[in-house]
């Protein structure tokens, strides 16, 4: 009977083992892009692939709005050859320097189930307000935007109006 007790204690110790989560991604990187040519800011945010990713799953991600209001959100299909997930956001408007702005992000099976949710915050380095409101070209071929430099050799380099106050 002796004999018998060891393999049975095993297999219930066998049993009782939890399988480790493993994470589908990292988060790898995190930043505000500010395109100054174009005046647009946005949300970048990379992730590292950890596992295979099975064809047909999704990324969602919500991004605070600077300016306030609803959640800023895009949906990104994966694909498994890429190791890589880049995110970025739609246009934002009103980033504040020094202050942290909430990221989650969904992954999504290709059944809809979600095998992981990811939260960070960006903090920009620098103030939106060193950007300015309109593009300054247009066009293919770099033209200087009429809106900025106007004919009578007035610019107009004023940033975002109306951001709320932090």
């Amino acid at each position: 009977m002796r004999w018998l007790t060891l393999p049975l204690t095993l297999l219930a110790l066998a049993g009782c083992q939890r399988e480790e989560q493993r994470d589908v991604a990292k988060i790898s990187g995190r930043m505000f892009v500010f395109n100054y040519r174009v005046a647009v800011a946005t949300y970048l945010v990379t992730l590292q692939a950890q596992v295979p990713i099975e064809e047909g799953s999704v990324i969602e991600a919500e991004f605070e709005n600077p300016r306030g209001g609803e959640a800023l959100t895009v949906s990104e299909r994966l694909f498994p050859k890429n190791s890589k997930i880049v995110l970025q956001s739609p246009p934002v408007e009103c980033v504040r320097q020094d202050r942290p702005y909430k990221v989650t992000m969904r992954l999504r099976a290709p059944d809809g189930h979600v095998m992981q949710t990811l939260e960070t915050k960006v903090t920009s380095d620098a103030d939106q307000s060193l950007l300015p409101a309109k593009p300054l070209v247009v066009g293919p071929l770099y033209t200087p935007n009429p809106e900025v430099f106007r004919s009578d050799g007035t610019t107009d380099m004023k940033p975002v109006q109306n951001c709320p106050v932090p």
